[in-house]
């Protein structure tokens, strides 16, 4: 039975009677314009398949919409028969919908300006593959040809996800995506920064030089690039006037590590010359902590894993808010430890505690860091910014070749000896890197998360 026999025309049977007629039906609203709810080929082009992209999601059309696509009389009797006849006319408006938000996702994907993270990137990857191949039947790549191997967990992990809901999945997280980076964020606009770094935010301001991590929507995580331009700001800022220097992050966290998209670009001379060239820059950034001649202060505003809290043994104060915590996952990931952590923090901590940390992936609150002696005190976080920085411009107006002469006279006996444990832990980490516990490793981390 069609709709339209069924708005149309009395019934071949009368409806028993009632104690009183029924009332009369509200006069139907004009029709939307012809056209409205869309469209669109569900063809995938190869660079789309490839390369999964944003688009904001269209309003469903609901059933009063369809009551209006064609006026009831008032004299009619329309009966609840009809009601099925409508949900199926729904359901092929709001698939067809659905199809033209995710040909609009594909498009409007390829101008995010951001990289949105090899997490998203993963399940964007899987879920428009499931959209348009349904569920993955592939075979599964070698262990080796690991950037492979990750699209397919990612992709395998959505198990018999219908095509329809891998497509309106998709075309949600673009559309958070092109929302997340429209927001505006939080620039520091303050009239001394220093120009030329894009992940990182350098001001000189009452003897201060600041070098904040500002990578805030992805928790601060370190790139090859932030490396390079971290180096090129401590090698600036140990020449500038400055009688202090303080590190610090831009958002909630202090930084997250290592991002492990460092992981996955991979040169043209493979994976060994990945773990050669990473092990040489890690070696270079640390030397640079190991030879700096001002006081150096780190100021945890949040959360700090991986290379943010092995580095702090090299710093001269660490001030941290409350809810920080301090993370080094290295046996999580099949690594090893850096930044001078397997000589500093059994020499500050003792060994037993710095093993639970370098060893067995303990996580330590700002409390308990403290107590450890890897932090030199914790603040509220309410005041957490305002106290630490009294203090700070206190500290810069103190005369700077007398902090600097005897910073170096503390820490000049030890660098020989942290110059020695930095090359001998980044070739460790060279070795790890190519072992196939750490590419397990690596390539569970990537799976686990890209599983919605």
């Amino acid at each position: 039975m069609s709709a339209s026999h069924v708005v149309t025309h009395r019934p071949l049977r009368p409806p028993p009677a009632r104690p009183q007629a029924p009332p009369a039906r509200r006069a139907p609203q004009p029709a939307p314009p012809a056209g409205e709810g869309g469209g669109g080929s569900s063809g995938a082009s190869p660079e789309g398949r490839d390369r999964g992209l944003s688009g904001s999601r269209a309003e469903e059309p609901g059933l009063a919409w369809l009551w209006r696509l064609r006026p009831v009389p008032r004299s009619r009797t329309v009966h609840a028969v009809c009601f099925p006849v409508i949900h199926l006319h729904t359901t092929g408006a709001a698939m067809r919908v659905s199809q033209e938000d995710f040909e609009k996702a594909k498009d409007q994907l390829k101008l995010l300006k951001e990289d949105p993270g090899n997490e998203v990137k993963l399940k964007l990857y899987a879920l428009f593959k499931q959209a348009t191949e349904g569920p993955c039947s592939s075979p599964k790549p070698g262990m080796l040809d690991f950037v492979k191997k990750a699209k397919w967990d990612a992709w395998s992990s959505l198990g018999s996800l219908s095509k329809d809901n891998a497509r309106q999945k998709y075309v949600d997280l673009v559309s958070s995506l092109v929302s997340s980076e429209s927001s505006s964020q939080v620039k520091d606009t303050t009239p001394d920064s220093k120009h030329g770094y894009e992940t990182l935010q350098v001001t000189t301001t009452d003897h201060i030089t600041k070098i904040m991590l500002n990578r805030p929507e992805k928790k601060n995580a370190i790139t090859t690039q932030m490396y390079k331009e971290i180096i090129q700001a401590l090698e600036e800022a140990a020449k500038d006037d400055s009688v202090i220097t303080v590190i610090t992050g831009n958002g909630d966290y202090y930084c997250s590590g290592n991002d492990l998209n460092n992981f996955t670009n991979i040169p043209s001379g493979g994976i060994e010359k990945m773990a050669k060239d990473g092990a040489l820059l890690l070696e270079n950034f640390v030397k640079h902590f190991i030879d700096f001649p001002k006081p150096l202060i780190a100021v945890v505003n949040g959360p700090a894993v991986g290379i943010s809290v092995t580095l702090l043994g090299l710093f001269d104060i660490v001030y941290a808010t409350h809810r920080a915590t301090f993370h080094t996952p290295f046996s999580e990931l099949g690594q090893s430890p850096e930044g001078c952590s397997s000589y500093m923090f059994p020499k500050i901590m003792g060994l037993s505690k710095a093993n639970e940390m370098l060893l067995f992936n303990k996580k330590l609150t700002a409390g308990e860091a403290y107590a450890q002696g890897l932090v030199t005190e914790v603040f509220p976080d309410r005041t957490f910014e305002k106290e630490v920085w009294i203090r700070l411009k206190a500290y810069a107006n103190l005369p700077k070749n007398s902090l600097a002469l005897s910073k170096q006279l503390i820490r000049g006996v030890e660098k020989e000896k942290l110059h020695a444990v930095n090359c001998q832990e980044c070739e460790l980490l060279r070795e790890r890197w190519l072992s196939d516990e750490c590419m397990n490793a690596v390539m569970s981390f990537f799976g686990k998360k890209s599983k919605l």
